[in-house]
């Protein structure tokens, strides 16, 4: 799984400008079952997404058609981690242990 940590590097205005964009792209992401929780960070000057599901290539390939990335208003941290315990809801994207 992934923690993908989001840090505004413009204006918030610039960001709120492509924020449409930005929420249509999270949709396709749940939609493909990729994205398992989002929001705003508190205070407002980033985001963080919980992703799974997929491996690292991917979800760097991912986040780099975020519209947020492609206009460059944002800069991301990517934390890989092992989830070896879940809620059952997520029990899908539970993981072993690397040997």
């Amino acid at each position: 799984m992934f923690v993908l940590e989001l840090t505004y590097t413009a204006p918030v205005e610039r960001v709120d400008a492509l924020l449409p964009a930005h929420v249509t792209w999270l949709e396709g992401q749940y939609a493909a079952g990729v994205f398992l929780a989002s929001g705003r960070k508190d205070p407002r000057d980033g985001g963080v997404i919980l992703a799974g599901g997929v491996g690292r290539t991917e979800i760097e390939r991912i986040v780099a058609t975020d519209p947020f990335s492609v206009e460059g208003v944002c800069a991301y941290r990517i934390v890989e981690f092992h989830a070896t315990k879940t809620v059952d809801g997520l029990a899908p994207f539970r993981d072993e242990l690397p040997v």
